[in-house]
């Protein structure tokens, strides 16, 4: 059975950090690709970032580049997303996904408030 657990997330305030993990199960976790989401009400999924199987990375949205990165450790069969420098309107729910096959974790809230 494949599970995608987020954990991490939390009320910051602005110009603070947090690290999602995304603990994956059921899977070969480092045979894949993941992928961070973020979705707040009202608006579409937006892609975070990327990382491959091996580690190589990508940071998709243009407003988190500089502040976000993403990593992985296959032998935990984990992935984070390090978030820096956060913002107000970084306030969402972070999903991550496996897209191989299309799986999603059920989300961790980051809100960002003084």
């Amino acid at each position: 059975q494949v599970q995608l657990v987020e954990s991490g997330g939390g009320l910051v305030q602005p110009g603070g950090s947090l690290r999602l993990s995304c603990q994956a199960s059921g899977f070969t976790f480092s045979h894949y690709a993941m992928r961070w989401y973020r979705q707040t009400p009202g608006k579409e999924r937006e892609l975070v970032a990327i990382i491959g199987s091996g580690g190589d990375s990508l940071i998709a949205a243009d407003s988190v580049k500089g502040r976000f990165t993403v990593s992985r450790d296959n032998a935990k069969n984990t992935a984070y997303l390090q978030m820096n420098s956060l913002k107000p309107e970084d306030t969402a729910v972070y999903y991550c996904m496996a897209p191989f096959a299309n799986y999603w974790g059920q989300g961790t809230q980051v809100t960002v408030s003084s």
